[in-house]
């Protein structure tokens, strides 16, 4: 059995806290699903205030 890789978790969890400012309890809160959407939404937005639309966002694979 195999959990959610605890890297991945750490880097999202350090992104949305940077980005959104939200506390780690409230984004540790969020469901898995929910808190990657959230990651690409921010990584999204960064994209385009960069002028970056083209290459691919950190949470992308």
């Amino acid at each position: 059995m195999t959990g959610y890789p605890l890297e991945r978790l750490y880097e999202e969890v350090a992104f949305l806290a940077y980005y959104l400012h939200w506390d780690y309890k409230t984004i540790l809160g969020l469901e898995h699903a929910e808190r990657e959407r959230w990651c690409k939404e921010v990584s999204e937005i960064n994209k385009k205030l960069n002028g970056d639309e083209n290459k691919k966002g950190f949470f992308e694979v």
